[in-house]
């Protein structure tokens, strides 16, 4: 059977890479060859890998940038889309749950505008099955304009979600949500206020009208309880008498209306 010499990878050429010379090598390879195989090392080299090529895999053109468009995160970005960075908190960044490739939801907290401030934050769904591009740490200047680092993933979008991340980051607080990558549904999940959560108590405007039956009608009115006289109490006194061995008691009671 007849062999052809084909271009390979001659290590792991991960996301972003821009591709030398040292990078690649020449292999046989049987027909029929893998679509869009390279026959020369002139036709890879400068060129971005925008789908990682393990070491021995043949360099094929669908995991290549476009010729002159150079290697990193830009050559990964499909026409008509744009890539955003976005600030995640550590646990997201560091355990390293989020890596290129991966598709995420993205989900921001905040309190709504012109909502009721007693029902405090809510959190929604904002964006659906978004592929990851890149994830790494950056460094941003804090207030006291010390160099810090952040945990920076860049999200595969279309220019308009763009537009909803940028506002979405600096007005609320952004959380991203592993997903399934055969996964492809939509949910359109309707939000979770804070309140909800530990029961909402009744508002004062949704206590129940009156029926129709007492409406108009003026509070019915009783007439005050009759006054109850009561009875002067009269004092009663005892006298003791003393008669030598005769001892006797009288006892008289004050007439009434005297003091």
């Amino acid at each position: 059977m007849q062999t052809t010499q084909i271009v390979v990878a001659a290590r792991d050429l991960p996301i972003g890479t821009l591709i030398h010379e040292v990078d690649l090598k020449m292999a046989a390879s049987l027909s029929p060859l893998p679509a869009g195989s390279s026959l020369k090392l002139s036709d890879v080299v400068n060129r971005g890998v925008v789908s990682s090529i393990y070491a021995g895999e043949p360099v094929t053109e669908n995991r290549l940038s476009p010729k002159g468009s150079g290697g990193g995160l830009a050559a990964m970005i499909p026409p008509g889309m744009r890539a955003c960075a976005v600030k995640v908190n550590d646990v997201v960044g560091v355990a390293g749950f989020v890596v290129p490739g991966m598709r995420v939801d993205v989900l921001i907290t905040g309190v709504p505008p012109g909502g009721n401030a007693a029902d405090g934050a809510k959190v929604r769904t904002l964006l659906e099955n978004i592929q990851v591009l890149s994830a790494g740490t950056n460094f941003q200047r804090d207030r006291e304009g010390k160099a810090e680092p952040a945990q920076v993933v860049n999200l595969l979008v279309t220019p308009a979600q763009a537009e909803i991340l940028s506002l979405a980051s600096n007005e609320t607080h952004i959380q991203l949500v592993l997903r399934n990558p055969i996964d492809t549904g939509v949910s359109r999940p309707p939000g979770m206020i804070l309140s909800d959560l530990f029961g909402k108590t009744r508002d004062p405007q949704e206590v129940p009208a009156p029926s129709a039956s007492l409406r108009g009608r003026t509070p019915a009115t009783h007439p005050a309880p009759p006054l109850i006289a009561i009875p002067a109490v009269r004092k009663v006194y005892t006298i003791q008498i003393s008669n030598g061995s005769v001892h006797s008691q009288v006892e008289f009671t004050q007439p009434a209306g005297t003091q």
